[in-house]
């Protein structure tokens, strides 16, 4: 397992996450200095780790290969949210207010949707693949049919919201504006529960359909019970304000990963049948920098069968003029997208290890 990490000295660090029985490690595997802009988000898929900036730009590395892949270049404005869908597609939202969906085969961006007046501040991707949700600065909350590339729904709030996320069933979501989290049902599109956090949510995130993790602009890590919307753990987790979370499932327990402007990366061990005790930790590493974003890079990914591996090519040729994409009619955003895609690529070029300057490959 890889641990990536944006932060706002414009790198992206990579640390192997091992386990040898009981005992867990984190070791500093790569660094990469691609973007010139402090890094917003990163997404993974069982290939490729895509991440976004304040320059406006998406770079790509394949993780098999240990590789630059590229950059896409299509957004005016800071990325603010990536995510992956089986591994298949990556959709991007920006500060233009665009939704891009982005075939990862062929790295062609299928759809360019206007999503939000203002800013697109966070989406999410049904499990199913065919809807999608995102909030922006124009205080809504818009549902996509992604098969038509339509708007399906519109919600308007009284605050801008800055977080939506499925959960794993798919049956509920929830938005977040400032301090508050509110969970929908999907089958009546209305709030079935509300929970109100200390301070401002950073990161929310599912360990079940039932458990929520959620950080905040302070040290503390609570987990919130969807059903009864009661808190029934929290621990401190850092030393300085939280800014991502992250979490996955082993056979035994759960493991939560937690970002903190303090410049620590720590593991955390959360037995589901504990959960009312504080977790332990089991690793941590000092990156050193102000750490904005996280994610998780599991190298076993493609043999589950949530992440099917689906027929990505080996390698993208490189060209250094823009590439101009021809929309078919069915591409035609109905929000008013825009009416073509460049993808210019830069060369590849291996990612640096912390140990030694030159190109190799990373163990």
């Amino acid at each position: 397992m890889e641990v990536v990490t944006g932060c706002y000295e414009q790198v992206l660090f990579g640390y192997r996450l091992r386990r040898d029985h009981e005992v867990w490690t984190l070791s500093a595997d790569f660094t990469h200095h691609a973007h010139t802009g402090s890094l917003s988000a990163v997404a993974v898929s069982n290939r490729y780790i895509a991440t976004g900036s304040k320059d406006e730009t998406i770079q790509l590395y394949d993780m098999k290969k240990k590789t630059e892949h590229g950059a896409l270049l299509h957004h005016d404005g800071t990325i603010t949210c990536l995510e992956f869908h089986s591994n298949t597609h990556l959709l991007s939202g920006a500060e233009d207010g665009l939704i891009c969906v982005w075939n990862v085969k062929k790295w062609e961006c299928q759809k360019s949707i206007k999503a939000h007046r203002g800013h697109v501040t966070s989406l999410s991707v049904h499990p199913s693949g065919k809807l999608a949700l995102s909030v922006g600065t124009d205080k809504t909350l818009r549902t996509w049919n992604l098969i038509e590339g339509r708007s399906a729904f519109i919600k308007n709030f009284k605050q801008n919201a800055h977080i939506v996320k499925w959960s794993p069933s798919g049956q509920k979501y929830i938005v977040v504006v400032m301090n508050q989290l509110d969970i929908y049902s999907l089958e009546t599109a209305s709030v079935i529960g509300t929970i109100s956090h200390g301070k401002r949510i950073s990161s929310v995130q599912f360990i079940t359909d039932t458990l929520l993790a959620v950080a905040g602009d302070e040290e503390v890590v609570r987990l919130y019970d969807c059903d009864s919307q009661k808190c029934l753990n929290e621990f401190r987790a850092h030393e300085n304000r939280i800014k991502s979370i992250y979490t996955f499932g082993l056979e035994d327990f759960h493991v939560v990963m937690s970002a903190s402007n303090d410049g620590y990366i720590r593991a955390w061990r959360l037995d589901q049948d504990k959960v009312q005790e504080p977790p332990s930790l089991l690793c941590e590493v000092n990156t050193s920098a102000r750490l904005t974003c996280l994610s998780v890079w599991r190298a076993d990914s493609s043999e589950t069968k949530n992440n099917p591996d689906t027929a990505v090519e080996e390698s993208l040729t490189p060209t250094k003029s823009k590439k101009k994409i021809h929309w078919s009619k069915t591409d035609t955003t109905e929000e008013g997208g825009a009416d073509s895609n460049q993808l210019p690529l830069k060369k590849k070029k291996k990612l640096q290890t912390t140990v030694e300057k030159k190109k190799k490959k990373c163990p």
